[in-house]
């Protein structure tokens, strides 16, 4: 797959109908959006279109639509916010067909630097079956370029991220990505493609068959494999340890003897927990008190689950970033949502902040984590998708960068 992607710095805008799709898949409670980081991410490629005197037409999805279009899904509060951090109205386009009559009415009516928002495009049902051939060409019809700008929704070959190109590259028109896209290829992809050395990978998380493809694809790539979070104990169950309650994905045990051989025969660094934060009993909510013991991982007692890296492990990985050059970290290194679980979470986190390393956080809880914890800002990167930045550390193609023209 190609990373050298035509941007909107590529395109004349002026005068076009521009058709972005963007990801304001943000939280809403009682249709108010607690969080509006996503909207926030988008306002650069917005306002340079409108600058360039493009007739700009916005789309995205909202939610999972699992019951139909409903009022709670819509993006109608998407529009107010985005028009305040605009200062200029966003015509919304309430109706839950997407592209109908109202779409093109209100596309007909747009003047040089005016903005759109289209109603959330999962309200016309399954985006990526035949269906989405009709809607693909719908909303190429209201377009001559299109931009895409929501990488979180890069690695779905759904209408709105992929279908449409096809319409308008039959047209004549050009596809190209939005700046926050194009951070997403800079950062993630030459991480993972080019990095600059010592490269240290950091996975967590719960689960080693999340990261099956990242696990074998990174130790190709990078010097330094960390590994933290409950799916380090499925690597120590592997080694003959005792891992007492501690979750464990055991059809995976082979996996995880593999790539501590192919660790070795690659001449990697491959480092596990030497100790370990265990509890009696999981916090009932997640959150409240609890009792720890930290145990050294050949000596752990098999009635309690390990939940944390013990601090002993936290200094030795701390350790093996001080050195390195290009850090991606994907996954917490414990139930970081406790905070008596998540002190390796932050020990990991305060040394990729004092690190003079690019650090790249791979979306999802990894990223939460470091903005919950006050290091967001300290960071080089924090990816926009966590099921998109895992798939492109897999080192597969994701569609939606795929789609956008080669320069």
């Amino acid at each position: 797959m190609s990373l050298n992607k035509k941007s909107v710095d590529d395109i004349n805008a002026k005068g076009k109908r521009v058709l972005v799709r963007c990801d304001f898949n943000v939280p809403l409670k009682d249709g108010v959006i607690t969080d509006e980081t996503r909207i926030v991410a988008a306002l650069p490629t917005i306002k340079k279109l409108i600058n360039d005197g493009g007739k700009v037409i916005l789309c995205s999805h909202l939610g999972k639509v699992k019951d139909g279009p409903n009022e709670k899904e819509s993006l109608a509060p998407v529009a107010k916010r985005l028009s305040e951090k605009l200062g200029k109205e966003v015509v919304f386009v309430s109706d839950y067909n997407v592209t109908g009559e109202a779409a093109t009415k209100a596309v007909e009516a747009m003047k040089e630097g005016d903005v759109v928002l289209l109603q959330n495009t999962r309200f016309r049902g399954k985006e990526e079956t035949k269906n989405g051939e009709e809607f693909s060409k719908e909303l190429a019809d209201l377009a001559d370029l299109y931009v895409c700008d929501a990488f979180g929704s890069s690695h779905r070959a759904h209408a709105s991220v992929e279908g449409v190109t096809k319409f308008i590259t039959a047209k004549g028109g050009e596809n190209v990505v939005g700046y926050l896209m194009q951070k997403e290829i800079d950062f993630l992809g030459n991480a993972v493609e080019n990095p600059v050395r010592p490269f240290v990978a950091i996975l967590g998380g719960a689960k080693v068959a999340d990261k099956l493809n990242v696990i074998s694809n990174l130790l190709e790539k990078c010097d330094t494999l960390i590994i933290g979070g409950g799916m380090a104990y499925t690597f120590l169950k592997a080694k003959g340890y005792e891992i007492g309650k501690s979750l464990v994905d055991n059809e995976k045990i082979e996996y995880c003897k593999e790539m501590m051989e192919k660790a070795e025969k690659l001449g990697k660094k491959l480092l596990l927990p030497v100790d370990s934060v265990t509890i009696a009993e999981f916090p009932n909510p997640i959150d409240a008190p609890v009792d720890t013991v930290v145990c050294d991982v050949d000596k752990m007692p098999a009635d309690r689950e390990g939940c944390d890296i013990g601090p002993k492990t936290a200094e030795l990985y701390a350790e093996a970033v001080k050195s390195a050059k290009t850090v991606v970290w994907n996954g917490p290194m414990g139930v970081f949502e406790n905070p008596i679980l998540a002190a390796g979470t932050i020990a990991v986190a305060k040394a990729l902040a004092e690190t003079d390393a690019t650090t790249i956080i791979g979306g999802g809880d990894s990223a939460s984590a470091v903005n919950n914890l006050g290091f967001g800002d300290k960071m080089s990167h924090i990816s926009t998708g966590g099921g998109a930045s895992l798939e492109f550390l897999e080192g597969k193609v994701l569609p939606g960068v795929a789609a956008a023209d080669d320069k």
